[in-house]
């Protein structure tokens, strides 16, 4: 059951994301930012962990920002020259390799 309500969670952001995109810019670009996984997560947490772990794991969302400014900045140059699907991938691979780095290395654990 539990997954059930997490995917409809995400299918109902998903739906909100088409349904604004047909009015603007603004309010789809902005909708991602909205912690649905990191609730999801700390749901999760919250009720099979401690308060040492919920904070954990608010503190690893929070390590993520570096990560997503680099897939948005990088998506937004690459738009100028190439496809918006490769633009997309090439975000995607720029998320990864940051937050390999922040996983990696010494303060990311």
């Amino acid at each position: 059951m539990d997954i059930l309500w997490k995917g409809l969670i995400g299918g109902l952001v998903t739906a909100f994301i088409a349904w604004s995109a047909k009015r603007g810019t603004i309010l789809p670009g902005i909708i991602p930012l909205f912690p649905t996984f990191a609730i999801i997560a700390l749901f999760i947490i919250g009720r099979d962990g401690t308060a040492s772990s919920f904070r954990q794991v608010t503190i690893s969302g929070m390590k993520t920002l570096p990560a997503y400014l680099a897939f948005s900045l990088t998506a937004y140059l690459a738009i100028s020259r190439f496809d918006y699907r490769l633009s997309i991938l090439l975000g995607i691979g720029a998320w990864a390799i940051v937050a390999l780095a922040i996983f990696l290395s010494p303060a990311g654990h």
